[in-house]
This record gives structure tokens, C-alpha cells and sequence, in this order.
């Protein structure tokens, strides 16, 4: 209605209105700003009667060669420019997020690796945490050993580590440490041996169940005994006393298997039951059947444990290998299940117990036939032992002076006569011989010797070494011992990367070299060292000793770094008393700005 009856002047003023409107919406929409909105090509502070017109840039078109184009044209060819750039736009975007969507996924992939890795690390850590442990509770019960106040852990775990020593031999079964032990002591080493199990995770695990299963006997065993006597209120056994000894002296002497076979024939017996069969007696049967097998379980493993010892000294001592404990014990070829005598309840007789032990004494004869196996007692082994070392097995074997190592001490016949008789001079001149002049030498360098440093014996072979006075003195090695000095180095990095609780490792700070040279026949020559490269690694060093006659030059292979020779610094090289001392550190550097 309103544009019927509005006026030429007022359609006119509309449009302009309308296409200045459309005109200022194009050009916010081309970026520009409030400041030039109100621009015409009249009014403009540019003097350009074609402001608001498209600009056109003449001649770069005639130089592309397109300046013939119409306008048109020219919009059209302007139009696909701009489809084309915004699909490359679009694809460079689509390539933004796909690299975007790799990084996260190989983000998550690293972090996943990373939580695998520390995965890795604390059960590493957990293992070493055990391990530790375990070291210290061994440690532990060494001590305590050597204390003489041992528990019986400690003569346990002493016992099933001397298994994996090729030098110690435990004569006695390990069930025998539980005699003369309470109830409480007992209890106690339940709980230890469930720490041993746990820290050692799995290893010696039958060696532990079968310690538990004979110590919880041991200890029923004595809790009856203290509960014996106090009236009706006692708890009914499932064995008659009577029966007792009847069923200790058919178990004792079973092998390993002869008693598993047994123990599967209770099983048996009491899965298939029967209205006269009296079930607390068999169960009972049954678990003192399971003690004894722990103790064959644990006498055959210390029998197995002795040969293979006793077969590695023959080896080691060139005794020809003869059959491995020749002893054999027979096994009774019979065997009668104890049977229930009166007292034992209503529901069971003797007739009854006997037509069923007469079953099972069938089987178990057929079970001996297959399963003998020959028992040792301690008294057989110690009988054989004295036999063998009356056949004059244990001599030692004579070895030549190429067979032997590097730094090992010989003397001759002459020599050692020379000592027992100096030996004897001392003991009647003092009444003590108790300690020679070597062991005093050993004595005086083991002096001040503290945890941070341990022995240090392995020589350098000194090669192509020829003595003038060899026709006259014959040649000798020297005595010595060393120290080596190990610790941490503290430096900016170790600070970083570790800390006390785990350490960084250890390097090589210093030695202590002590030789003995008790028998110098020029006393006033003072022996000297050498410090020579190391012919095949320039990190190492050839540290040489050279006293004169009768003495052997000798030498030491050690790290080449710079020496401190500051007194101060604990730097010492003297001879006195017969021994020759060189002491020293090596430089530290420490990092200054």
C-alpha cells in the first residue's frame, strides 16, 4: 500500500536508500572499516570519481594477456580463481587436521610406551626391592649365626643356600634343626618362612611347604602333649594310642613314592566310604601319611645333594668316579596297615579294618617291588666317608708350575724348613709364635681397610724380563696386598640423574699398594715403581715394581687418570720395616663457572 501511493522523489530516495544499504553490507563484508563507510564517489577526501567502482588493475591484464576480456568475463575468470583457491583452502585445511590427528596419535602412542616403560621400571624396581630384601635377611641370619644366638630361619635358609655353594656340605637333614624347639619358636618360624616364600618368589618353594608341613605336625604334636590330662574336654584323635607305634614303624623307612602311592590309596579309600568305614581315623591316617612324605621328600633331596657334592670333589681331585653311595638298604617287602583297636568309636571293627588292610597290603607289596630305592642314614654317610679317607682318596693332586695361577705363592722345601726353623728360634727366644712376619705383614696393610675398599690381587704378567744375578739368587715373586678405593662421584650430572637412595655407580678413586720384601740383599737399595702404558687400551695403565735381587720385578694393571700427590690427600711412597708402601688418590675435577 505504501509503495502505491508513495510519491516518484520517494521511490527514487527508497532505492538509493536500499542499494546504499547493500552497498555498506558489501563493503563490511570486504573489510572495510567505519571510517571510509560513508565514502562517494562525490565525497571522498581521495579525489576519485570511481571510488566505489571495482578497481581494475589494466596493465596486469594485458601483461597476463587477458586485457581483452570483458567484464563479464573477467568475473567469471575471477570466480572459478576463487573456487579454485578455496578448495586448495579446503584440502591444506583437511591436511592440518590429519597431521593434527598423527601427532595425537603418536602422542598417545608415546605415552602409552612411556606407561609401559615405567611399567617395566617399577616392577624392576619391586624385583630389586625384593631382592634387597632377601639380601638382608640372609645378611641377617649370618650374623646371628656368627653371633651364636641363630634362629631356626637362619639354619635353614643356611641350610637350602649351601645347596647352590659348590664348597659347603650341611651333613644333617634340615628337619633336624626343629628338635628341642616350643611351640612359640615354631610359630615363629611359620611366619618367617612364609617371608622366605614370598621374597623368594617361587624358588625352593617345595623345599619350604614340606619345612611347614613337618613343623605344623611338630607343633600339634607338642600342644597335645601339653594338653594331655585335662579331662573329658580333649579332642578325639582319629588314631588309638595303642595304634600309634604300629603306624610310625610302618611309615618310617618309606621311600618318597612307596608313601605317595599309600597316600593315593587313602584317598582313594576314603572317596569310595562305606557305612563301616570310620572316616576321622583314615583322615587322620592320611596326614600323618603327608608329614612323612615331606620328611622322604627332604632326606632324598640332602642324599641327592651329597652325591652330586661328593661326585664334584672326585672330579676336582682326579679320583676316578666309582657308583655313588654304595650302601643299599633294603625295604620290607610287607606291609599291614595298622588297624583300630577298641576305644575307637562304634561305627569301626577289627575284622572290619583288617579285610580292608589286607586290600591294600596287595597293593602296596606290588608298589615295593617297583619303587625300592635305597635310604641312607647320617651313620652310613659318615662310615663311608671314614672309609674313603682311610683309602687315602682325599690326597691332594700334584700339580706342575704351568698348571697353577698367575699370583700364586711357592716355596720350596728348603725355604719352608728355613721358616719352621726361624719359627722355632722365635718360640724359644719369646715363647709365642703365634704370628709369623707375614702375617704381620697382612696384619699392618689390612689396617684402616674400610667398606669402601676391597682386596686387590690380579697381577700383570711381566713378560721377557731377564735378571743378570739369576745364576746366583734364584728369582721370586714378592708378597704384596692391595687395596683398591671405589666410591661415588658426585658431579653436577650424578646430582641430577640420581640421589642417595639410588646411587650412581661406583668408580675406581685410588689405590694402596703394599709389597713385602722382607729378604732384600741390598737393604739400602729402596725399591721403585713404573707407571707404563697399557699396550691395548689407553684408559688403563701398567703400574711396575722393581726391588732387585732376589726379587722378581712385578706389576699391576690400573686406571690411567691423573694421581694426587698431596700428601694431604693421603699421598704416600716409602719403604720402612721391609715393606714397600705407595698409596695415592686420583685428581678430582670439579666444575667452576
Amino acid at each position: 500500500m505504501m509503495k502505491a501511493l508513495e510519491t516518484p522523489e520517494e521511490k527514487r530516495a527508497r532505492r538509493l536508500a536500499k542499494k546504499e544499504a547493500k552497498e555498506k553490507k558489501r563493503r563490511e563484508k570486504m573489510g572495510w572499516s567505519e571510517e571510509y563507510m560513508g565514502y562517494t564517489n562525490a565525497d571522498n577526501p581521495f579525489g576519485d570519481n570511481n571510488l566505489l567502482g571495482t578497481f581494475k588493475w589494466q596493465k596486469a591484464l594485458d601483461k597476463k594477456g587477458i586485457g581483452h576480456l570483458g567484464e563479464k568475463d573477467l568475473k567469471e575468470r575471477n570466480k572459478l580463481i576463487q573456487e579454485e583457491n578455496r578448495r586448495e583452502l579446503q584440502k591444506v585445511k583437511q591436511l592440518r587436521l590429519e597431521r593434527e590427528r598423527e601427532k595425537a596419535m603418536r602422542e598417545t602412542e608415546l605415552e602409552m610406551l612411556q606407561r609401559e616403560k615405567e611399567a617395566e621400571h617399577f616392577k624392576t624396581w619391586a624385583e630389586q626391592e625384593d631382592n634387597f630384601h632377601l639380601h638382608q635377611a640372609k645378611l641377617r641370619s649370618k650374623i646371628r649365626i656368627r653371633d651364636g644366638r641363630a634362629k631356626p630361619i637362619d639354619l635353614l635358609a643356611k641350610y637350602i643356600s649351601a645347596e647352590d655353594d659348590d664348597l659347603a656340605v650341611e651333613m644333617h637333614e634340615p628337619y633336624t634343626f626343629l628338635n628341642g624347639l616350643t611351640v612359640t619358636d615354631m610359630d615363629d618360624l611359620l611366619e618367617d618362612i612364609k617371608v622366605y616364600m614370598e621374597l623368594e618368589q617361587g624358588k625352593n618353594v617345595d623345599f619350604w611347604r614340606d619345612m611347614t608341613t613337618i613343623t605344623e605336625d611338630e607343633i600339634s604334636k607338642l600342644r597335645k602333649l601339653e594338653a594331655s590330662g585335662k579331662g573329658p574336654g580333649d579332642r578325639r584323635e582319629g588314631i588309638n594310642t595303642a595304634v600309634s607305634t604300629d603306624v610310625q614303624s610302618v611309615f618310617k623307612g618309606k621311600t618318597y613314592s612307596q608313601l605317595q602311592a599309600l597316600h593315593l590309596n587313602i584317598e582313594s579309600k576314603i572317596k569310595s566310604g562305606g557305612s563301616n568305614l570310620d572316616i576321622g581315623y583314615w583322615e587322620s591316617l592320611l596326614q600323618q601319611v603327608r608329614v612323612y612324605m615331606a620328611r622322604a621328600r627332604l632326606r632324598e633331596r640332602h642324599q641327592d645333594v651329597l652325591r652330586q657334592k661328593l661326585f664334584k670333589l672326585k672330579q676336582e681331585q682326579g679320583v676316578e668316579s666309582e657308583p655313588l653311595f654304595p650302601i643299599i638298604k633294603e625295604e620290607p617287602t610287607t606291609f599291614n596297615e595298622p588297624h583300630e583297636t577298641e576305644g575307637m568309636g562304634p561305627s569301626t571293627s577289627t575284622a572290619e579294618n583288617q579285610q580292608e588292610g589286607g586290600e591294600d597290603n596287595n597293593d602296596q607289596k606290588e608298589g615295593n617291588k617297583e619303587e625300592a630305592e635305597a635310604v641312607l642314614t647320617e651313620e652310613d654317610l659318615i662310615q663311608q666317608s671314614q672309609a674313603e679317607y682311610d683309602s687315602g682318596r682325599y690326597s691332594p693332586v700334584l700339580l706342575t708350575s704351568t698348571e697353577m695361577p698367575l699370583d700364586t705363592h711357592t716355596i720350596t722345601p728348603e725355604e719352608d724348613l728355613h721358616r719352621l726353623q726361624l719359627a722355632r728360634r722365635q718360640l724359644q727366644v719369646t715363647g709365642d709364635a703365634s704370628e709369623s712376619a707375614e702375617d704381620a705383614f697382612v696384619r699392618r696393610a689390612r689396617e684402616g681397610m674400610g667398606n669402601d675398599e676391597a682386596q686387590f690381587s690380579v697381577e700383570f704378567p711381566v713378560t721377557g724380563k731377564m735378571y743378570l744375578w739369576a745364576d746366583k739368587y734364584r728369582p721370586r715373586k714378592p708378597r704384596f696386598f692391595n687395596r683398591v678405593h671405589t666410591g661415588f662421584e658426585w658431579n653436577k650430572y650424578n646430582q641430577t640423574h640420581y640421589d642417595f637412595d639410588n646411587p650412581p655407580p661406583k668408580i675406581v678413586q685410588g689405590y694402596k699398594f703394599n709389597i713385602f720384601y722382607p729378604d732384600l740383599i741390598d737393604k739400602r737399595s729402596t725399591p721403585q715403581y713404573y707407571l707404563e702404558p697399557c699396550p691395548d687400551n689407553k684408559d688403563f695403565g701398567i703400574l711396575r715394581f722393581h726391588a732387585g735381587p732376589p726379587y722378581e720385578d712385578i706389576a699391576f694393571k690400573i686406571v690411567n687418570r691423573e694421581w694426587e700427590y698431596s700428601h694431604r690427600h693421603g699421598f704416600r711412597c716409602q719403604f720402612a720395616n721391609g715393606i714397600f708402601q705407595l698409596w695415592f688418590h686420583f685428581k678430582r675435577y670439579r666444575y667452576r663457572r
